[in-house]
Protein backbone atom coordinates (compact mmCIF):
# COMPACT_ATOMS: atom_id res chain seq x y z
CA UNK A 1 0.00 0.00 0.00
CA UNK A 2 1.02 3.23 -0.97
CA UNK A 3 1.79 5.90 1.54
CA UNK A 4 -0.72 8.66 1.67
CA UNK A 5 0.25 12.17 0.40
CA UNK A 6 1.14 14.99 3.30
CA UNK A 7 -1.22 17.52 2.70
CA UNK A 8 0.63 20.86 2.37
CA UNK A 9 -1.33 23.71 4.62
CA UNK A 10 0.79 26.17 3.11
CA UNK A 11 0.07 25.73 -0.39
CA UNK A 12 -3.08 27.43 -0.07
CA UNK A 13 -3.39 31.16 -0.20
CA UNK A 14 -5.40 32.81 3.06
CA UNK A 15 -6.09 35.74 1.18
CA UNK A 16 -7.53 33.86 -2.30
CA UNK A 17 -11.25 34.68 -3.21
CA UNK A 18 -12.31 31.43 -5.29
CA UNK A 19 -16.21 31.68 -4.41
CA UNK A 20 -16.00 35.58 -4.93
CA UNK A 21 -17.68 37.43 -7.83
CA UNK A 22 -14.80 40.24 -7.54
CA UNK A 23 -17.14 42.59 -5.88
CA UNK A 24 -17.44 43.19 -2.07
CA UNK A 25 -20.80 44.31 -2.10
CA UNK A 26 -22.60 41.91 -4.62
CA UNK A 27 -20.61 39.32 -2.29
CA UNK A 28 -22.47 40.22 1.06
CA UNK A 29 -25.76 40.50 -0.92
CA UNK A 30 -24.84 36.50 -2.09
CA UNK A 31 -24.30 35.85 1.63
CA UNK A 32 -27.55 37.35 2.66
CA UNK A 33 -29.62 35.66 0.19
CA UNK A 34 -27.96 32.75 0.86
CA UNK A 35 -28.71 32.54 4.46
CA UNK A 36 -32.21 33.21 3.24
CA UNK A 37 -32.29 30.17 1.22
CA UNK A 38 -30.82 27.82 4.14
CA UNK A 39 -33.34 28.93 6.09
CA UNK A 40 -35.63 27.59 3.67
CA UNK A 41 -33.62 24.60 2.98
CA UNK A 42 -33.42 23.87 6.85
CA UNK A 43 -37.18 23.99 7.75
CA UNK A 44 -37.17 21.40 4.52
CA UNK A 45 -34.95 19.22 6.27
CA UNK A 46 -36.19 19.22 9.54
CA UNK A 47 -39.70 18.21 7.71
CA UNK A 48 -37.86 15.48 5.90
CA UNK A 49 -36.02 13.85 8.74
CA UNK A 50 -34.35 11.50 7.20
CA UNK A 51 -30.62 13.11 7.43
CA UNK A 52 -28.95 14.39 10.23
CA UNK A 53 -26.74 17.84 9.23
CA UNK A 54 -23.21 18.05 10.97
CA UNK A 55 -20.66 21.04 10.39
CA UNK A 56 -17.83 21.12 12.12
CA UNK A 57 -15.73 24.18 11.77
CA UNK A 58 -12.23 24.26 12.71
CA UNK A 59 -9.70 27.55 12.53
CA UNK A 60 -7.01 29.13 14.98
CA UNK A 61 -7.84 32.33 16.91
CA UNK A 62 -9.92 34.62 15.36
CA UNK A 63 -10.10 32.73 12.20
CA UNK A 64 -14.23 33.56 12.23
CA UNK A 65 -15.96 30.69 13.68
CA UNK A 66 -18.63 32.57 15.61
CA UNK A 67 -18.97 35.17 12.78
CA UNK A 68 -19.51 31.88 10.22
CA UNK A 69 -22.43 31.33 12.76
CA UNK A 70 -23.81 34.53 12.49
CA UNK A 71 -23.40 35.30 8.52
CA UNK A 72 -24.10 31.66 7.74
CA UNK A 73 -26.53 29.86 10.01
CA UNK A 74 -28.06 33.00 11.78
CA UNK A 75 -31.80 33.10 9.78
CA UNK A 76 -32.27 29.42 10.39
CA UNK A 77 -34.80 28.84 13.02
CA UNK A 78 -33.81 27.70 16.29
CA UNK A 79 -35.80 25.11 16.18
CA UNK A 80 -34.17 22.54 14.59
CA UNK A 81 -30.27 24.30 14.23
CA UNK A 82 -28.44 23.73 17.25
CA UNK A 83 -24.35 25.09 18.35
CA UNK A 84 -21.90 23.86 20.47
CA UNK A 85 -18.66 25.92 21.44
CA UNK A 86 -16.38 23.38 22.67
CA UNK A 87 -13.98 24.28 25.41
CA UNK A 88 -11.71 21.99 27.35
CA UNK A 89 -13.17 19.46 28.59
CA UNK A 90 -14.25 19.27 32.10
CA UNK A 91 -13.30 16.98 34.86
CA UNK A 92 -16.14 14.34 34.63
CA UNK A 93 -15.59 14.94 30.63
CA UNK A 94 -11.65 13.89 31.26
CA UNK A 95 -12.87 10.78 32.87
CA UNK A 96 -14.28 9.76 30.00
CA UNK A 97 -12.76 8.66 26.42
CA UNK A 98 -11.97 12.11 24.71
CA UNK A 99 -15.27 11.32 21.98
CA UNK A 100 -17.96 10.15 24.69
CA UNK A 101 -18.92 13.95 25.19
CA UNK A 102 -18.45 14.58 20.97
CA UNK A 103 -21.27 11.85 21.11
CA UNK A 104 -23.83 13.21 23.30
CA UNK A 105 -23.93 16.23 20.82
CA UNK A 106 -24.15 14.82 17.23
CA UNK A 107 -27.41 16.07 15.76
CA UNK A 108 -30.88 13.82 15.67
CA UNK A 109 -32.92 13.09 12.61
CA UNK A 110 -34.01 16.16 10.90
CA UNK A 111 -31.43 18.49 13.22
CA UNK A 112 -28.42 20.78 11.71
CA UNK A 113 -25.97 20.94 14.89
CA UNK A 114 -22.61 22.96 14.10
CA UNK A 115 -19.45 22.60 15.82
CA UNK A 116 -17.56 25.69 17.02
CA UNK A 117 -14.21 24.16 17.61
CA UNK A 118 -14.55 20.06 17.78
CA UNK A 119 -13.47 16.82 18.35
CA UNK A 120 -10.08 17.49 16.47
CA UNK A 121 -9.09 20.13 19.31
CA UNK A 122 -7.88 16.36 20.74
CA UNK A 123 -5.18 16.00 17.61
CA UNK A 124 -4.50 19.51 17.68
CA UNK A 125 -3.60 20.89 21.86
CA UNK A 126 -2.31 17.84 22.84
CA UNK A 127 0.00 17.42 19.96
CA UNK A 128 1.27 20.74 19.79
CA UNK A 129 2.22 20.49 23.76
CA UNK A 130 3.37 16.98 23.71
CA UNK A 131 0.75 15.78 26.12
CA UNK A 132 0.36 12.72 23.70
CA UNK A 133 3.15 10.65 21.91
CA UNK A 134 3.27 9.93 18.65
CA UNK A 135 1.73 6.69 18.20
CA UNK A 136 -1.92 8.19 20.41
CA UNK A 137 -1.93 10.77 17.79
CA UNK A 138 -1.92 8.22 15.19
CA UNK A 139 -4.60 5.79 17.37
CA UNK A 140 -6.54 8.97 17.71
CA UNK A 141 -6.42 9.65 13.90
CA UNK A 142 -8.05 6.18 13.16
CA UNK A 143 -10.61 6.44 15.83
CA UNK A 144 -11.97 9.86 14.67
CA UNK A 145 -11.93 8.01 11.00
CA UNK A 146 -13.89 4.96 12.71
CA UNK A 147 -16.13 7.55 14.58
CA UNK A 148 -16.99 9.94 11.37
CA UNK A 149 -17.94 7.20 9.47
CA UNK A 150 -20.04 4.90 11.65
CA UNK A 151 -21.75 9.38 11.65
CA UNK A 152 -22.26 8.69 8.01
CA UNK A 153 -23.12 5.37 7.43
CA UNK A 154 -26.46 5.74 9.94
CA UNK A 155 -27.28 9.14 8.13
CA UNK A 156 -25.12 11.86 9.53
CA UNK A 157 -24.13 14.20 6.47
CA UNK A 158 -20.90 15.61 7.81
CA UNK A 159 -19.17 18.72 6.38
CA UNK A 160 -15.83 19.63 7.71
CA UNK A 161 -14.57 23.47 7.43
CA UNK A 162 -11.26 24.64 8.80
CA UNK A 163 -10.79 28.37 8.43
CA UNK A 164 -7.70 29.65 7.01
CA UNK A 165 -6.21 32.39 7.78
CA UNK A 166 -2.55 34.41 7.85
CA UNK A 167 -0.55 35.34 10.57
CA UNK A 168 -0.90 38.86 9.70
CA UNK A 169 -4.57 38.59 9.34
CA UNK A 170 -4.59 37.32 12.92
CA UNK A 171 -2.68 40.25 14.12
CA UNK A 172 -4.66 42.30 12.83
CA UNK A 173 -7.83 40.84 14.07
CA UNK A 174 -6.40 40.27 17.78
CA UNK A 175 -5.45 44.24 17.81
CA UNK A 176 -8.26 45.14 17.19
CA UNK A 177 -9.93 43.36 20.19
CA UNK A 178 -7.49 45.43 22.28
CA UNK A 179 -8.39 48.37 20.70
CA UNK A 180 -11.75 48.14 20.60
CA UNK A 181 -14.05 48.30 24.18
CA UNK A 182 -16.18 46.45 22.78
CA UNK A 183 -14.25 43.32 21.91
CA UNK A 184 -12.11 43.31 25.04
CA UNK A 185 -13.78 40.34 26.59
CA UNK A 186 -12.75 38.36 23.52
CA UNK A 187 -9.33 38.62 24.11
CA UNK A 188 -7.75 36.25 26.39
CA UNK A 189 -3.62 36.35 27.00
CA UNK A 190 -3.30 32.79 26.35
CA UNK A 191 -4.04 34.17 23.08
CA UNK A 192 -0.50 35.14 22.89
CA UNK A 193 0.89 32.05 23.83
CA UNK A 194 -1.07 29.72 21.14
CA UNK A 195 0.16 32.87 18.57
CA UNK A 196 4.14 31.84 19.56
CA UNK A 197 3.22 28.26 18.34
CA UNK A 198 2.08 29.42 15.11
CA UNK A 199 4.02 27.36 13.79
CA UNK A 200 3.52 24.16 14.87
CA UNK A 201 -0.17 24.57 14.74
CA UNK A 202 -0.09 25.10 11.39
CA UNK A 203 1.41 21.93 11.15
CA UNK A 204 -0.97 19.97 13.54
CA UNK A 205 -3.77 20.73 11.31
CA UNK A 206 -1.85 20.02 7.89
CA UNK A 207 -1.45 16.38 9.62
CA UNK A 208 -4.63 15.95 11.19
CA UNK A 209 -6.14 17.44 7.66
CA UNK A 210 -3.97 14.45 5.70
CA UNK A 211 -4.61 11.96 7.82
CA UNK A 212 -8.80 12.35 8.41
CA UNK A 213 -9.53 13.70 5.26
CA UNK A 214 -11.45 10.38 4.11
CA UNK A 215 -13.99 9.27 1.27
CA UNK A 216 -16.38 10.06 4.03
CA UNK A 217 -15.79 13.04 5.61
CA UNK A 218 -13.72 15.15 3.58
CA UNK A 219 -12.47 18.76 4.66
CA UNK A 220 -12.86 21.80 2.82
CA UNK A 221 -9.93 24.13 3.52
CA UNK A 222 -11.81 27.82 3.74
CA UNK A 223 -9.32 31.09 2.76
CA UNK A 224 -10.08 33.40 5.54
CA UNK A 225 -8.64 36.21 5.23
CA UNK A 226 -11.80 37.98 3.78
CA UNK A 227 -14.69 37.35 5.96
CA UNK A 228 -17.30 38.11 3.11
CA UNK A 229 -15.67 35.33 1.17
CA UNK A 230 -15.41 32.98 4.43
CA UNK A 231 -19.27 33.37 4.46
CA UNK A 232 -20.08 33.35 0.97
CA UNK A 233 -17.86 30.32 0.20
CA UNK A 234 -19.31 28.15 3.45
CA UNK A 235 -22.60 29.27 2.46
CA UNK A 236 -22.54 27.78 -0.88
CA UNK A 237 -21.24 24.44 -0.10
CA UNK A 238 -23.97 24.02 2.73
CA UNK A 239 -26.49 24.87 0.48
CA UNK A 240 -25.20 23.00 -2.53
CA UNK A 241 -24.82 20.02 -0.30
CA UNK A 242 -28.45 20.27 0.95
CA UNK A 243 -29.62 20.45 -2.32
CA UNK A 244 -27.84 17.25 -3.33
CA UNK A 245 -30.08 15.55 -1.24
CA UNK A 246 -33.05 15.91 -2.66
CA UNK A 247 -35.29 16.55 0.54
CA UNK A 248 -38.75 16.36 0.11
CA UNK A 249 -42.11 16.89 2.38
CA UNK A 250 -43.30 13.54 4.41
CA UNK A 251 -46.58 12.74 2.15
CA UNK A 252 -49.42 13.99 4.01
CA UNK A 253 -52.17 11.54 5.60
CA UNK A 254 -55.41 11.30 3.41
CA UNK A 255 -56.94 12.45 5.88
CA UNK A 256 -56.39 15.48 6.16
CA UNK A 257 -57.95 16.57 2.37
CA UNK A 258 -61.42 15.82 4.21
CA UNK A 259 -60.78 17.99 7.51
CA UNK A 260 -62.11 21.58 7.52
CA UNK A 261 -61.22 23.86 10.12
CA UNK A 262 -64.35 25.45 12.13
Amino acid sequence: MSKKRAFDLSAIDPGAKPFSTGDKAADKAAVEALALELDELQNLFYADRRFKLLVVLQGTDTSGKDGTLRGVFGQMSALGVQTVGWKAPSEPERDHDYLWRIHQKVPGAGEVMVFNRSHYEDVLVPVVNGWITPLQTRQRYAQINDFERMLTETGTVLLKFMLHISKDEQRARLQERLDDPTKNWKFAPADLTVRKQWKAYQQAYADAISATGTRWAPWTVVPADSKTHRNLMIATLVKRALVGLKLRYPPASDDLAKLRIS
